[in-house]
């Protein structure tokens, strides 16, 4: 999770500036991507929307130039070592506008410790990235850094957003492979009543559902990989991704803390760590639930459930 999170940004971040950035835009900023020297921040969630994207209500009024933006941010990672960020603000009040997900700008603003007050927050894990609050007043972000069209930032938004389910799942199927790899050595190793807990069946079959579980979400997963590298339409595949590897991970993670009973508390064998990683990605990027709800409305074609 330390790992995948460190880069995470500069896989799935970079996508709305590749398919709908300017040339100058990316003639200005992608040379400096690869070599590491751009870093840079996703500032999409609002405290008073999550989700809700539609309903976030930082502005970006229009002044010679550019735009002056204010508003709040919340869950923004990286941002204290961003320069820039993708920031989605409204540019046109969403009363005005015929539908809820019209009258949103990307903006590839930069990240003004004049204009922009940081705040970090303290989490229970994922702490190899810092997470943050964002107080934006009048930062001023010129016209050649608009990302797209105006008002139709919302289809922008969307296009790292399968990427991004993609790259969480891949950690999520990462943290369920090491607990299970912990796990299955604990089980071998440790001898109660003279034979080792391996041989328990309560235990053997928990660790072969946990090995069952991650290859049936790597199978999807790679599907899904694939379909974001051919540049596919993949909401669907990305989002079953998504669901089962975090459901698979964390099941992978709980069996080796039962296996380890209480040593699995113990840092010394790091399944503590495995299991408390692991509950993030049930919630993030989104929470399981809307995946269900996506599935349910645009896959199945049931009304919309929220």
């Amino acid at each position: 999770m330390g790992g995948c999170s460190s880069v995470h940004i500069g896989i799935f971040g970079f996508e709305p500036i590749l398919h709908h950035g300017s040339e100058d835009l990316k003639k200005r900023y992608l040379p400096r991507v690869p070599t590491g020297e751009l870093q840079i921040s996703f500032a999409v969630t609002e405290p008073d929307a999550g989700i809700d994207t539609t309903n976030i209500s930082t502005f970006a009024r229009k002044v010679d130039g550019g735009w002056l933006v204010s508003g709040k941010k919340v869950w923004i990672s990286n941002a204290h070592q961003a320069e820039r960020m993708l920031l989605l603000a409204r540019t046109t009040p969403k009363e005005e506008c015929a539908k809820r997900t019209d009258g949103l700008t990307v903006f590839f603003a930069p990240m003004d410790r004049e204009k922009v007050t940081i705040r970090s927050i303290p989490k229970m894990g994922r702490n190899s990235v810092d997470s943050n609050e964002l107080f934006i007043d009048d930062l001023f972000v010129a016209d050649e850094d608009v990302v797209g069209e105006v008002g139709k930032g919302f289809k922008v938004i969307l296009t790292g957003l399968n990427a991004e389910r993609v790259v969480a799942a891949n950690a999520m199927l990462g943290i369920g492979e090491a607990a299970l790899r912990r796990g299955t050595r604990y089980a071998n190793e440790r001898v109660v009543f003279g034979r080792p807990i391996g041989q328990n069946q309560g235990l053997a079959f928990q660790l072969a559902e946990a090995k069952i579980r991650l290859e049936a979400a790597d199978a999807v997963l790679q599907k899904a990989t694939w379909l974001v590298d051919q540049q596919q339409p993949c909401g669907a595949e990305a989002n079953y991704a998504k669901w089962l590897c975090a459901e698979a991970g964390f099941y992978a993670a709980d069996v080796a803390l039962q296996v380890h009973g209480g040593m699995g508390y113990s840092k010394e064998y790091h399944v503590e760590r495995y299991f408390r990683e692991a509950r993030l990605m049930r919630i993030a990027p989104i929470s399981q639930e809307m995946v269900l709800n996506y599935v349910a409305e645009h896959v199945l074609g049931l009304p919309r459930s929220y």
